[in-house]
């Protein structure tokens, strides 16, 4: 009997053994997942955008990627600079991203509505900030210059291409354009998308979206759909070009997430280390 009952006590444990490892077989047969973060970093004055703004920044990300690369590496002789005078007028760094919109950095850029130089500059802006400008002509005025054939007027012109246009020279004119902002700021209290849209499209035409909002506050996002196409674009542009710049490394080397991520655990990956903040789960 003694015999009988160390066989079957045997018999049952080497049951139950097996019944744990193969509940343990099938629990690692389980795939299992990795949460990869989002890890885009907004700069600080246009943290609360994310949700606005990130599926446009990763798109633009993708499509003009050489662009991108381009400006920044271009603008290591210019934004540091910009930055510096912008702070000057108590303005944000993140304005500096501006003279990239506007000329790409090229100090003789002529826009078809006449404005000029680094920070695309107007004639009447020129005028109310008291620079010296060049006024530009019309396309009926320059058909007509062209025409003239005397000595007097060859020389008049002459003498009109030896004047000083500052919004060409990128010091005078940034300090213009920080004045410029600066006075924006004071009309929009501190909302930096609408001021960004003022230096685009006229604080003239941002009031009168501001007023057809119907908000009594109203943020770019209450006003986006009554400005016009390009004020819209160039608002969006501003934001992903921050955001691209302020988080150069990761974009430079493909690692920059920008929504959460679920991937499965593999064999390689389960033996290697995992990086730090990703969280693991089972399904």
């Amino acid at each position: 009997m003694v015999t009988s009952f160390q066989t079957l006590s045997a018999q049952s444990f080497r049951d139950s053994t097996k019944k744990v490892l193969l509940t343990s077989a099938a629990k690692r047969a389980e795939p299992s997942f990795i949460i990869k973060p989002s890890n885009v970093v907004f700069p600080e004055i246009l943290r609360g955008n994310e949700t606005e703004t990130l599926d446009y920044i990763e798109s633009f990300s993708k499509r003009k990627r050489d662009y991108l690369i381009r400006m920044y590496t271009r603008g290591r002789q210019f934004l540091p600079k910009a930055a510096s005078i912008l702070n000057n007028y108590n303005l944000p760094a993140e304005l500096k991203i501006l003279l990239i919109l506007e000329s790409a950095y090229n100090g003789n850029a002529v826009s078809k509505a006449g404005a000029v130089g680094y920070w695309q500059i107007m004639d009447e802006v020129a005028r109310e900030y008291g620079i010296k400008y060049i006024a530009q002509l019309s396309d009926a005025e320059k058909k007509k210059l062209l025409k003239q054939k005397s000595k007097k007027q060859l020389n008049q012109r002459k003498t009109r291409l030896r004047l000083t246009d500052d919004r060409k020279n990128f010091n005078t004119a940034t300090q213009t354009a920080a004045r410029y902002l600066r006075d924006r700021r004071r009309n929009l209290d501190d909302n930096w998308l609408l001021v960004v849209a003022s230096y685009n499209c006229g604080i003239g035409n941002v009031w009168k979206a501001m007023e057809r909002s119907g908000q009594l506050s109203p943020t770019f996002w209450d006003i986006k759909n009554f400005l016009p196409a390009e004020t819209r674009a160039y608002v969006m542009n501003f934001i992903t070009l921050n955001v691209i710049f302020y988080n150069y490394e990761l974009f430079l080397k493909n690692k920059l997430n920008f929504t959460q991520e679920k991937m499965m655990i593999t064999e390689q990956m389960e033996s290697s280390t995992t990086e730090e903040n990703t969280e693991y789960f089972d399904k």
